[in-house]
């Protein structure tokens, strides 16, 4: 009984692997390019947010200040350092924020902008903050307007670099 046969020809195989191989070859090339720009845009996302997350705690902190129930004795809000340092009164609360060694620190219960014991908010080796600045903007008939800027670049990669702008007002001072 003959059987008939149906398939393929031995070079209609051969001609199957060598698209196959070319094909494969130009996935394997074009993979790590991918894999490289995805860690790439994690990275930036990762910096982003930190850069934004501090931006925003500091932010919060200059809303506070100058908030008392009763007299808090003394000045809620003060800028030092061209505005790389900020020193904030609520209640009985201080916190400070300073730019230092280009890593953001900040202090509970500072009272000046110099001195030892200030904890660093970003990791230097991970972050380069290359600025910070807190400025009061004084509106004739309004409450005072308190922008912070912060800016840094990755350390593993220099060219990817984040920038926050965030302005609160300053409803107790």
């Amino acid at each position: 009984m003959p059987v008939s046969a149906a398939g393929f020809s031995l070079p209609e195989i051969l001609i199957a692997l060598a698209i196959s191989s070319v094909l494969l070859l130009g996935a394997a090339r074009f993979l790590p390019a991918l894999q490289r720009e995805a860690l790439r845009g994690a990275q930036k996302i990762t910096l982003e947010e930190e850069i934004w997350q501090r931006a925003f705690t500091v932010a919060k902190h200059l809303q506070r200040a100058g908030y008392c129930r009763e007299s808090c004795g003394g000045e809620g809000l003060t800028i030092g350092r061209q505005g790389a340092c900020v020193l904030v009164r609520w209640g009985a609360e201080r916190t400070g924020f300073r730019l230092q060694e280009l890593a953001l620190e900040t202090l509970r219960g500072a009272t000046r902008c110099e001195g030892k014991g200030w904890e660093r908010m970003t990791d230097p080796q991970a972050i380069v903050i290359e600025q910070f600045q807190v400025q009061r903007h004084n509106l004739v008939g309004f409450a005072p307007l308190l922008t912070v800027r912060l800016r840094g670049f990755s350390r593993s990669d220099s060219r990817e670099r984040a920038a926050a702008e965030y302005s609160v007002t300053g409803f107790n001072l």
